[in-house]
């Protein structure tokens, strides 16, 4: 089942963005007291009592402007709440009620999911500043203070007593898969390929899928969860309301699904859409399949796949890890590798290396190549060990993390990358001072 979504709306300069850093527990947002801070949608996943949900930061509602950034910005609160399981609407208890926010109130009445109403910055428990918000209708207005920490453990009882209940747990044998890339790739004919049946509706009309669809598999033993979505356009490209919404769900369904399958047409090659994609899924640490499809219409000789992996690497220097396949989903050919494929990009995002083995490797890159120096200053490294997977996380123990060039930093990931098998996952080195130096 998918994580609940839920949106927090208000008006600028309210502590929205406070509180989602606060509810998600590391500082995700920019926080300043500049109105029109956040303008996009920022999202993070959340654990309540053993309840899993999804939460969306959005902009400042200013529904009177007609100022272009502003519109922007309703534009993108709209589709969070469009999409949204339940919204947290954020006041001001310092400032009080405002004719802006009884404006956001008539909007959000219009909204078919439950509201809770957070009255921020009660930072000395003037609960009595709270109150004059029973009048917006939306039951009992929950006094918080975002920068203090206060009151929170009520508001997020009222979150997930107001959504679906969605465990944070779910099953590690069961590998979910999104099937991602732009409109027309032949994502919903590969899902179909691969199920053996039509399950999803394949058209050749850009944007035939409109939400992002889960279907059970089992290969083999093996079981899986597909995931098709809707074809991710170009943000000029998208206009309507709701195909804004469609692209948000398969963005989401990225972030939800332990592999990645970017689909490309094979016959255009790899376009910069198909970068920006895949570019977002690197960012979400996911490991991912590069899938050429249309294989069958390309005209091939010997040298085809050579030419087309050089491309893939000029193309995708910032995923160099990257794995690829040729297929047809039209007539099944080279389909089935496809799942296999997936299985090992996941082991290698899942691989655990023991620290002894580690630094028995960083020993032999050092003695390779010196660590930098700088002003007179060389950076000295002390050990690495890793913190965690999905993807492999390392933290490299250091004298000063400032003396931790980029070029000397991607040295020590291929060092890593040639004595461990991380083909198809992205890792992450963290440099941090050493506290006992």
């Amino acid at each position: 089942m998918n994580k609940p979504l839920v949106a927090i709306v208000g008006r600028p300069n309210v502590g929205k963005s406070t509180l989602f850093n606060r509810l998600a527990g590391e500082r995700i947002s920019i926080v300043e007291d500049t109105p029109g801070v956040t303008r996009d949608r920022v999202y993070a996943d959340c654990e309540w009592c053993g309840h899993a949900f999804t939460l969306i930061d959005t902009g400042g509602l200013e529904l009177k402007s007609e100022d272009e950034m502003w519109m922007h910005i309703r534009t993108q609160v709209e589709i969070a709440v469009e999409a949204s399981d339940a919204i947290v609407y954020v006041v001001d208890g310092k400032t009080g009620l405002t004719l802006d926010d009884e404006a956001i109130t008539a909007y959000l009445r219009k909204a078919k999911v439950p509201v809770i109403l957070a009255v921020n910055k009660i930072d000395n428990n003037e609960l009595h500043a709270a109150y004059q918000f029973y009048s917006l209708g939306f039951g009992e207005p929950y006094a918080v203070s975002a920068a203090q920490g206060k009151g929170l453990g009520e508001l997020l009882d009222a979150v997930i007593e107001a959504v679906p209940t969605v465990a944070p747990d779910e099953d590690e044998d069961t590998i979910k898969i999104a099937i991602v890339g732009k409109p027309n790739a032949g994502k919903s004919s590969l899902v179909n390929r691969l199920l053996g049946y039509e399950r999803v509706i394949v058209s050749n009309v850009a944007g035939t899928t409109r939400d992002a669809i889960d279907t059970e598999l089992t290969v083999g033993g093996d079981r899986y969860v597909l995931i098709d979505t809707a074809g991710i356009r170009k943000k000029k490209s998208v206009e309507e309301d709701l195909e804004k919404y469609s692209v948000m769900r398969s963005l989401l369904a990225v972030r939800r699904a332990d592999v990645a399958v970017i689909v490309c047409d094979a016959a255009e090659g790899m376009t910069e859409q198909d970068v920006k994609i895949a570019g977002y899924v690197h960012e979400q640490g996911k490991p991912s399949v590069i899938v050429m499809n249309k294989w069958d219409i390309v005209d091939k000789d010997t040298y085809t796949v050579d030419k087309f992996q050089k491309k893939l690497a000029e193309d995708l220097k910032f995923m160099d890890y990257f794995k690829s396949v040729y297929i047809s989903a039209k007539t099944g050919k080279r389909a089935e590798t496809l799942l296999p494929v997936c299985r090992q990009v996941l082991a290698n995002s899942r691989r655990r290396i023991a620290t002894g083995l580690l630094n028995e490797v960083l020993q032999d890159a050092i003695r390779i190549s010196e660590p930098p120096s700088k002003k007179g200053n060389r950076l000295k490294i002390f050990y690495i060990t890793e913190v965690a997977v999905s993807p492999p996380t390392f933290v490299v123990k250091v004298n000063d993390p400032e003396l931790m060039h980029f070029s000397y930093k991607r040295y020590l990931e291929n060092a890593l990358r040639r004595s461990f098998d991380f083909d198809g996952t992205p890792i992450r080195l963290n440099i941090r001072k050493n506290s006992e130096d």
